[in-house]
């Protein structure tokens, strides 16, 4: 915790409270995009078994002889087909894995949410994918989302299950636009997103509605 005059901050896990003579004056939320453990994950085994395919083709177009994964043997595989698709689901796969550690590097979608208490405003920024200026050069491209308290008419906690899971926490505006204030791709936990649910609305002086579908 860090003293400035009367002004405290405190920072805990992902979360920054700024407190003004013991009061909570804002309240901020770091939000990871891209940047996680799973999609490094996904990317070396893609990685991996992308080498794999594609030394395995190369391999059979070349002759050589010799063993890949050592439980398997290869030794017998034809360039024409077999080889010839093990080359192109390789190439595939290891461009997948190049693409997921670009994303991994952009970061997207991480960001912060700061519930203003003072100036009754929530900031929303978002990291988002670069673009090109006119010069034909990569420019990072960020959302900016300023909204006042006065427009916010809710929280809405959305739960679907099924296929393609999704657990969001939407801040709902009056003319009814629908604002996620987390990550559609990240499943936490029911009662940790109840809870902040629960304590965003609180901030807010909004009420809270549970929206689920199956």
């Amino acid at each position: 915790m860090i003293e400035s005059y009367n002004y405290q901050y405190l920072k805990t896990n992902n979360k920054y409270i700024i407190k003004k003579e013991g009061k909570v004056i804002a309240y901020s939320e770091i939000l990871k995009g891209t940047s996680r453990l799973n999609n490094y994950f996904w990317s070396f085994i893609l990685f991996s078994f992308g080498s794999g395919f594609f030394l395995t083709g190369l391999s059979s177009y070349l002759n050589f002889q010799k063993q890949t994964f050592l439980i398997f043997n290869f030794t017998e595989i034809e360039y024409l087909p077999q080889g010839i698709l093990l080359v192109f689901y390789g190439t595939c796969s290891i461009l997948l894995s190049f693409l997921i550690f670009w994303l991994i590097k952009l970061d997207l979608g991480s960001g912060v949410n700061t519930y203003d208490i003072e100036s009754k405003v929530i900031r929303i920024t978002r990291k988002n994918f670069p673009v090109f200026t006119n010069k034909f050069q990569l420019k990072s491209s960020n959302i900016y989302l300023v909204y006042p308290f006065s427009q916010i008419l809710k929280i809405e906690l959305e739960l679907l299950s099924g296929l393609n899971p999704k657990r969001v926490i939407y801040l709902i505006l009056k003319d009814n636009r629908r604002i996620p204030l987390t990550l559609s791709n990240q499943l936490d936990e029911l009662s940790f997103l109840e809870e902040r649910a629960i304590f965003i609305a609180k901030i807010l002086k909004v009420d809270l509605k549970l929206n689920i579908n199956n």
